[in-house]
């Protein structure tokens, strides 16, 4: 069987972000016109697919995700523009860091309650406990729009996949869109059990030799088992239900 040509490949993984954005939207991941989803083209420009600036995540297609560049720039043509600014961060995690395809980063309540947390992610769930080993911090350093962050943000992510930005939001990053949604989505639960427990008082610590456990047994992960493969497969076709309209 022949391999998909470039044209296939690009619009099979225009499909699969424009679902991404949808996803998001279903699960309330949205900040009005803001944040972002990218993935890189297979190829060897180092070229992206970014959500247009502007639209709601409801209002993604893949038609209307722009191709740019490392440094932000429209590729080709586009009827929407992009946020560079907004690139910045992305850009930095994908020049950075060589298996980061795609980057996802989110401003969601609970995530950001945890970013300002002092004590950061509590290892006291089922959630927390599987991305032992595998969670970074960064240090707040004001809105991600200069360049010359980059090298620190990559320098703090090393290779730890689901990534706390403090004072600021969740980011994760992977290979592919399903094992970096993996992550975040893994990162997101904790946060969200996390500040639902902090109204009940003192929580139990799960201990490290457990954590570190449970993060060999968290095959979801695990490009061997599909690295979330199935899950992110089951969102789609509950998206698809409601609106196919992103496949345009």
């Amino acid at each position: 069987m022949n391999a998909p040509s470039a044209p296939d490949q690009e619009q099979a993984l225009r499909v699969e972000l424009a679902a991404c954005y949808r996803i998001f939207a279903m699960l309330g991941w949205t900040e009005l016109i803001y944040n972002h989803i990218t993935v890189r083209i297979p190829g060897p420009e180092r070229h992206f697919l970014i959500n247009p600036f502007g639209l709601h995540y409801t209002e993604v297609t893949a038609s209307n995700l722009v191709r740019i560049d490392l440094e932000g720039r429209i590729v080709g043509e586009s009827h929407w523009p992009v946020n560079p600014a907004g690139f910045t961060l992305h850009s930095a995690i994908h020049s950075g860091i060589p298996d980061a395809h795609c980057v996802m980063h989110t401003h969601t309540t609970a995530g950001c309650a945890v970013a300002g947390s002092r004590s950061g992610l509590s290892m006291d769930n089922f959630y927390s406990a599987s991305l032992h080993g595998r969670v970074a911090y960064h240090d707040f350093e004001g809105i991600t729009v200069h360049a010359d962050e980059g090298p620190r943000v990559v320098r703090s992510i090393g290779t730890a996949p689901a990534v706390i930005l403090r004072n600021h939001g969740l980011l994760s990053w992977g290979a592919t869109i399903p094992q970096a949604f993996t992550f975040l989505w893994t990162l997101q639960r904790a946060c969200e059990i996390q500040v639902a427990g902090a109204a009940l008082g003192p929580t139990i610590p799960v201990s490290e030799e457990i954590q570190r456990k449970a993060s060999v047994d968290a095959l979801q992960f695990d490009p061997r088992f599909g690295a979330g493969r199935d899950a992110f497969a089951a969102l789609v076709r509950l998206v698809d239900r409601i609106d196919p309209s992103y496949r345009d």
